[in-house]
């Protein structure tokens, strides 16, 4: 199993979160990041590593051998980012179940709002070596 950088697992058929993803790598300045779609076979496998149940597809970040979900992961991210945004870290300070609720509010509505994609994210070939197969 990959042991190396932060892995950050997505729902690779979101396009919100495919352009998270595409955010990410854009402001990930010391490339730090490599990322995995839940439906992919290393997602599967890092997901069934970490206990994240199967039906599991919001994002999961993979670091120091622990695994953050939903906001944690969100704002461990950020934190991590060129710019201003490790700034938005200052909002771990807010109880985890009022992030959380936030969203989740904001993941139960992702498909609708943002649409779906036919098919998980495809890296670009200057991209490749950021996604585990």
């Amino acid at each position: 199993m990959y042991t190396g950088k932060p892995v950050i697992l997505f729902d690779g058929v979101c396009n919100l979160c495919n352009s998270a993803v595409r955010f990410v790598i854009k402001h990930d300045k010391k490339g730090m990041f490599r990322f995995a779609a839940l439906q992919s076979p290393a997602g599967e496998r890092f997901a069934q590593q970490y206990g994240i149940p199967p039906a599991y597809n919001s994002v999961v970040l993979i670091s120091s051998g622990r695994a953050f979900l939903k906001s944690a992961a969100a704002l461990r991210i950020a934190r991590r980012l060129g710019g201003l945004w490790p700034l938005l870290y200052v909002f771990i300070a807010v109880p985890a179940p009022i992030r959380d609720r936030i969203y989740d509010f904001v993941a139960r509505n992702r498909y609708r709002w943002f649409g779906r994609a036919d098919h998980c994210l495809r890296p670009t070939p200057g991209l490749q070596e950021k996604f585990i197969g």
